[in-house]
């Protein structure tokens, strides 16, 4: 099981705006610059986190995306289902009807548990939590230093 890319870039980018300052807006090729993604890609990714409110978006001279308070209080979980849907580890687990194996299959368990272990992480912390830990600088060649790694 692995996060979607878009899933990945919209963390990426929440995180990146709420380094910013409030009410500081930001435009997509600083954004994707900034977070190391195809602007193509993440102008998908900026569409959707609008439509779920963790962002703002304007068009214009004055455009460009800013992360709104929602945004900031999003938690990993909120983020990546803006972009991905509900978090489901298997398709017995998915909410809707029940699993017609759940009474006797003895992986339905462990699944379950492992989801509430998965989806309790991405509970825990919040975009701007994440952001508040966030070193991000520039060494002199340009390339953006977190704590000890450069990327």
């Amino acid at each position: 099981m692995q996060l979607t890319r878009a899933a990945d870039y919209a963390v990426r980018v929440m995180v990146h705006l709420a380094t910013l300052p409030p009410e500081k807006r930001a435009f997509l090729p600083d954004l994707a610059n900034a977070t190391a993604t195809p602007e193509s890609f993440l102008s998908k990714v900026m569409q959707a986190l609008a439509r779920a409110g963790l962002i703002s978006s304007r068009r214009g001279k004055a455009g460009g995306f800013s992360i709104l308070s929602r945004g900031r209080d999003a938690t990993m979980r909120e983020v990546i289902e803006a972009i991905d849907g509900p978090i489901c580890l298997n398709a017995c687990l998915n909410g809707g009807k029940d699993c017609e194996r759940k009474s006797w299959c003895p992986a339905h368990p462990v699944w379950a548990r492992a989801q509430r272990a998965m989806v309790d992480v991405l509970m825990s912390v919040t975009v701007s939590a994440m952001a508040s830990r966030t070193l991000a600088t520039r060494d002199s060649n340009g390339m953006r230093i977190f704590g000890d790694l450069k990327q």
